[in-house]
């Protein structure tokens, strides 16, 4: 096993390149997306009311930072897999999630409004963070591991 750790240095410095880039942009949100929910989600968001936002440049924010991590999401299981199919399986379901999480997210803002916060705040995190990634990754490595033992 140690030698295939070795084997693969450059794959396992690359990933964690992009792994560090993953944190960076979770640093630096403040500064590269609008999203005034951050701070609103920050404070007691269950009694306070929803901040004032421009709805094209939320989209435009969640977009741009979603194909952030998507992409960077994406490198990482190249790197960590080396298999082109499972990337473009990946892709597809970026997609699909984002759509739907999109649609639900201003579903909820627009005609739940203050009422239903708590789902708001977990549908903005699927946006935001690379969770896809955290559960992308072992259910390949199950879905490869049986495709080596058949």
């Amino acid at each position: 096993m140690l030698n295939k750790i070795l084997q693969n240095k450059a794959n396992i410095f690359i990933s964690l390149l992009l792994v560090c880039l993953l944190a960076a942009v979770r640093g630096f949100e403040d500064d590269l997306f609008y999203d005034p929910l951050l701070v609103y989600f920050e404070g007691d968001y269950m009694a306070m009311p929803l901040p004032e936002f421009n709805p094209l440049l939320l989209f435009l924010g969640l977009l741009f930072r979603y194909v952030l991590n998507t992409i960077l999401s994406l490198g990482i299981i190249y790197f960590l897999f080396k298999d082109k199919e499972m990337v473009k399986f990946a892709s597809i379901l970026y997609l699909i999630f984002f759509l739907i999480l999109m649609g639900a997210f201003f579903f909820i803002l627009y005609f739940y409004g203050n009422q239903n916060n708590f789902l708001l705040f977990y549908v903005r995190r699927f946006l935001i963070q690379p969770l896809f990634l955290i559960l992308f990754t072992p259910a390949f490595y199950f879905q490869k591991l049986g495709s080596v033992k058949k």
